[in-house]
């Protein structure tokens, strides 16, 4: 084994060591030991991700076996490591980001109960991650999926005492179980017609599987790639929170703040989009799985954002400007512009976090207050939270020059130059996703750092509410928080602003490589390439874009209404009526899953209970056999009566039913 196959062993490995010691040392180690372990571990994991970086850039690739798990017939079920240029993105991204919510957790946290709890699950959550991303087969792909999902289970769950926490877990979890069902068939086709779970061996094989079809139901054949492709995807529709398997995300809310940052700026919720850029090869040859992805995203991107603009809860709003996010980078995969959509999913993962964490501080300062009703004014007492929010923010809104904008821009010129089948509804929702991201991004900033100031009074209202007597004690002005939560926050703006400006080697600069596989016919990107003339022309010619005023006309209405018309968001909530009471009810979805498929679920099961187990069970077999034996014994019991003449005539009768039966066979 040389030192680079060493090295891509320690990246994983790390993490997971880290979250052993912090989970199983307990009091030997104590809380510092649990955080040293895992930030070292994960600490490590960046490094390496980061010297593996070099070497990739290098024109070092791996593609090999680590470990063989089983043998069944030919097919050969392994842990094995695929390091190109798309994984070694993926691993500094999330080495980097998982780093800094590390380093964050310990102000965060630092009070809770569950702190060395916390640490081992947050390691072993990136540990999952990265087995995810450097995996080059399906089998290591579908440990790191499931793996991830699982940690993130217990991590929105983390305060287990609250029900809401445990409902938002439970959601999550079956959530993701559907989309589960559809990758894992995915798979299934796969390993039953290409007859193997190597990537590398699928790929080679799929352009001579273009024609074969399939019939799912009798005399209907279908295209085996579309199928594969499209369960595939239903996965990630899953894990990405895309339209309308999003409705776990927003209830994940109720984990603490540093995993809400962790799940769903670089890590869980970016799987679905690594994952379907990974497969560009088996999507590149169905035009009708691009399609179905290009509308999910579109849907996702347009029709989430508008439902951020209605919430108040801090954390929320970020949270439903991630799930349009994400339909962005779902777009950009529809469109064939791939390294486009990992672009997005780069540049995002440092401006979200920096949004996630940044609300974090807020909520700290706040005493863990997330209504922004009653937040205002908090710039002149938390500056490098203000900043680094605002910075986010930008980033989010897609203004240049910050990273937003280049990735967002990219998007959008990619989506509009498609010819793919729902490439137009793509990009009507898309460009019109901009403007309403302008006005959550800066209705997010204006709320909680702008105009008066509302904690006060609440606080003191609370106090006299409740009669505690501790208003002294919540009435104080908020302050900074510590260094250990602010450092993460300075040194992921600083990529929020120039993560961007590589845009010229990320997309036109051929990194991706042969990581990444885009048919001749899909010319979008290679349009976009000559039209390309630097990061200043890109952003001088930005403004005179759509996009840039859109953003900046959602910017200037979020700015009218909540600092010059503070007043105004009220009146027009009421007036709007139906339209705001649809969007607060985030278009129905959870109730109809509560009433149809929770209240479905339980109807049957009492159904169930009522037949299977009071009538036939209960009922039937184990009462019903005891009224039985009841009646028998109340006739026997007529013949025991004590008297001799009764057993005479008893004895008497027996002897002729004999004698009769003797008679008869005779």
């Amino acid at each position: 084994m040389t030192s680079m196959q060493q090295l891509y062993l320690l990246v994983p490995l790390a993490p997971l060591a880290g979250a052993l010691i912090a989970g199983l040392g307990g009091r030997a180690i104590g809380r510092a030991g649990a955080h040293w372990a895992a930030i070292l571990g994960v600490t490590v994991a960046f490094f390496a991700s980061v010297a593996i970086f070099f070497d990739v850039l290098n024109g070092n690739i791996f593609n090999g076996s680590v470990y063989t798990w089983l043998t069944s017939g030919e097919t050969r079920f392994e842990i094995g490591f695929l390091i190109d240029r798309l994984t070694a993105l993926m691993m500094v991204v999330v080495t980097f980001v998982s780093l800094m919510v590390h380093v964050y957790t310990i102000g965060y946290m630092a009070d809770d109960p569950g702190y060395q709890r916390f640490f081992a699950y947050i390691a072993l959550f990136t540990f999952s991650m990265l087995m995810l991303v450097m995996a080059n087969n399906f089998v290591q792909l579908f440990f790191g999926w499931e793996a991830v999902g699982l940690v993130s289970y217990l991590l929105i769950g983390f305060w287990y005492t609250r029900p809401t926490a445990i409902y938002a877990n439970l959601k999550a979890f079956l959530v993701n179980r559907v989309g589960d069902f559809g990758f894992l068939l995915g798979i299934g086709l796969i390993l039953a017609h290409f007859g193997t779970l190597d990537y590398a061996a699928v790929f080679a094989q799929s352009p001579g599987m273009v024609k074969t079809s399939i019939e799912i139901i009798p005399g209907a054949p279908w295209l085996l790639l579309s199928v594969i492709c499209i369960c595939l995807f239903i996965g990630a529709m899953g894990k990405s929170a895309q339209f309308p398997l999003h409705v776990w995300l927003p209830d994940s809310m109720e984990g603490p703040t540093p995993i809400s940052a962790l799940i769903h700026a670089a890590t869980m919720v970016t799987a679905g989009i690594f994952m379907v850029s990974r497969m560009s090869p088996l999507f590149e040859l169905s035009e009708a799985a691009l399609s179905f992805v290009l509308m999910i995203g579109g849907i996702t991107a347009f029709f989430m954002a508008l439902v951020a603009v209605v919430q108040y809860d801090i954390k929320r709003v970020i949270a439903y400007s991630t799930l349009s996010q994400l339909g962005y980078m779902t777009v950009a995969l529809g469109a064939s512009a791939y390294s486009v959509g990992m672009f997005h999913l780069a540049t995002h993962a440092f401006f979200k976090a920096v949004l996630f964490l940044g609300a974090g501080s807020v909520i700290i300062a706040l005493h863990h207050e997330q209504d922004m009703r009653k937040m205002g004014g908090l710039r002149k007492y938390m500056p490098i939270t203000y900043l680094t929010m605002l910075i986010g923010a930008l980033a989010n809104a897609g203004l240049p020059p910050f990273a937003g904008f280049f990735s967002k821009d990219s998007i959008l010129e990619a989506v509009h130059l498609s010819h793919t089948p729902g490439a137009g509804f793509a990009y009507l929702m898309v460009l019109m996703g901009v403007f309403v991201g302008g006005l959550y991004s800066f209705r997010l900033i204006f709320y909680t750092f702008h105009g008066r100031e509302r904690f006060g009074a609440h606080d003191a209202g609370h106090a006299a509410a409740t009669g505690h007597g501790h208003a002294a004690g919540h009435s104080h002005a908020p302050q900074e928080s510590p260094w250990v939560v602010t450092l993460p926050l300075v040194l992921l703006a600083i990529p929020s602003v120039a993560a961007g400006w590589t845009i010229g080697t990320v997309l036109y600069g051929g990194y991706f490589g042969s990581a990444i596989f885009i048919a001749p016919q899909h010319e979008g990107l290679a349009e976009m390439a000559k039209e390309f003339h630097g990061v200043i022309g890109m952003m001088l010619h930005g403004l005179t874009t759509l996009p840039f005023w859109f953003a900046l006309a959602g910017a200037t209405t979020a700015w009218y209404l909540y600092i010059v018309r503070p007043e105004l968001p009220a009146v027009l909530r009421q007036k709007a009526g139906v339209l705001v009471t649809i969007l607060e009810e985030k278009y129905g979805f959870d109730r109809f899953n509560d009433w149809f498929f929770a209240g479905g679920a339980r109807a049957i099961g009492g159904g169930f209970w009522k037949i299977g187990d009071v009538t036939v069970i209960d009922g039937l077999m184990v009462n019903g056999s005891a009224r039985v034996v009841g009646w028998i014994a109340s006739l026997v019991r007529l013949f025991q009566s004590g008297y001799i003449y009764h057993y005479a005539f008893t004895m008497i009768i027996g002897v002729f039913v004999l004698l009769t039966l003797w008679f008869g066979q005779a």
